[in-house]
């Protein structure tokens, strides 16, 4: 059988598809390699999306800091009840403006420093 891949996983991926010594897995090398590039690209493609719409931080960060401070005994209905509120909208607006307001007045206290 062949050595061990000589390519490791991209940062912060486990090796799933590896056994143990002399053994590839389920995946040979160039799958395993063909992988590592797919899930690179897709972590590369899902940055860009993020930081190309930053609302999706607020809609997140809202959702998650409601649910923190009201603790709902169903998560499920909470969540559908609060993604379907007609005023959510301008919720995540009025959210992302403070959020560019704070990292203006963060450049600016950085630029004096």
């Amino acid at each position: 059988m062949s050595d061990q891949p000589k390519h490791g996983p991209p940062h912060g991926m486990e090796k799933h598809d590896l056994g143990g010594n002399n053994d590839l897995g389920a995946l040979s090398q160039a799958q395993q390699a063909d992988l590592n590039q797919f899930k690179m690209k897709t972590r590369i493609g899902n940055e860009k999306y993020l930081r190309e719409h930053p609302e999706v931080e607020c809609l997140i960060a809202g959702f998650l800091g409601d649910v923190l401070t009201k603790r709902p005994e169903s998560i499920r209905e909470f969540a559908a009840e609060y993604f379907t509120n007609p005023t959510l909208p301008e919720k995540v607006e009025k959210q992302l403006t403070e959020r560019q307001e704070k990292l203006k007045q963060n450049r600016v206290i950085q630029s004096l420093t």
